[in-house]
């Protein structure tokens, strides 16, 4: 099984982009792991942005794969609470276990009508390129957590 974390566009914060590079590498350590960079929509309507987003993510995605998005409106958890929900999303029998960050205007209603789950990184607003790195390292965390390793105190 696979893991992948999906987002739109590429990373323009420079100074995030090793951050993101080296829990890459961490986590691959641990698991198979995948980056899906998906081209930014054109539209000039936010709604037309949010379809065509949730199309190209939809024709992507497998009837076996899990989708879990990474949502305001998802499920606040702390780290550990992360790491037993990743441990439960790995014994499923699914193809892949994919994360997906929306883009600026969200998701639409298909997509989360797909989504097998969605969770939330705090109640606080970040910028896109923030996210990435801070789900990165929340998701290194929880492998360290479910190895009982020294890195989570």
């Amino acid at each position: 099984m696979q893991i992948e974390l999906w987002w739109i566009g590429r990373t323009r914060t420079k100074y995030l982009q090793p951050g993101i590079d080296d829990y890459i590498k961490r986590i691959n350590f641990f698991h198979r792991f995948e980056i899906r960079e998906f081209s930014s929509s054109r539209s000039k309507k936010s709604q037309g942005n949010v379809k065509i987003d949730d199309e190209n993510y939809l024709k992507q995605i497998g009837q076996r794969d899990l989708i879990v998005l990474l949502d305001e409106s998802g499920k606040n958890m702390t780290s550990a609470q992360f790491a037993r929900q990743c441990e439960k999303y790995l014994l499923r029998q699914v193809s892949k276990v994919i994360f997906i960050i929306g883009g600026p205007y969200g998701f639409g209603p298909e997509l989360y009508k797909r989504a097998d789950a969605k969770i939330a990184l705090s109640d606080m607003t970040f910028t896109h390129d923030m996210v990435r790195l801070i789900f990165l390292e929340q998701l290194y965390r929880a492998f360290t957590i479910n190895k009982n390793l020294p890195y989570h105190h």
